[in-house]
């Protein structure tokens, strides 16, 4: 009695590989869509707050100085630390979305830099959605 494979190994020349399913690329795709949406804003919003901060605290000094004699802080200290941490979370989104979509790495030292200068994050958000959007659409659309 002898045994011969029912399928072809994955590892063999005559083996074709599975064509991606659009829809499932989609689905991937939108979602680290989604992600990196909510983090372009979450870091915006910090990186405004922590704009501010460094304008009232070291321009105007507006809370003095304290004990030791340095700045004291006018908003609060959590905010730097916050946006450090949020920044890391916006970075893996960054990284997420731009190996989904396989852009150039140009657009990925750029929406990385995105998260550190203010306003940044909101303008590269909305092209980003929009070159996005447009990828996602033509993997759907009905090929001719």
């Amino acid at each position: 009695m002898t045994t011969e494979p029912t399928s072809t190994p994955t590892g063999s020349p005559t083996a074709t590989p599975q064509a991606p399913d659009p829809a499932a690329w989609a689905r991937k795709a939108r979602g680290a869509l989604t992600r990196y949406r909510v983090m372009a804003w979450v870091t915006g919003v910090m990186l405004i707050l922590l704009s501010v901060e460094l304008v009232l605290k070291y321009v105007f000094a507006v809370n003095g100085y304290d004990a030791e004699g340095r700045h004291a802080p006018v908003l609060g200290s959590w905010i730097a630390f916050a946006h450090g941490w949020i920044y890391v979370v916006y970075l893996v989104t960054v990284f997420d979305l731009w190996s989904t979509l396989r852009w150039r790495l140009g657009r990925l030292v750029t929406m990385a830099a995105a998260g550190v200068v203010p306003v940044m994050s909101f303008v590269l958000e909305r092209r980003v959605h929009a070159d996005a959007d447009a990828r996602v659409a033509a993997a759907l659309a009905p090929r001719a």
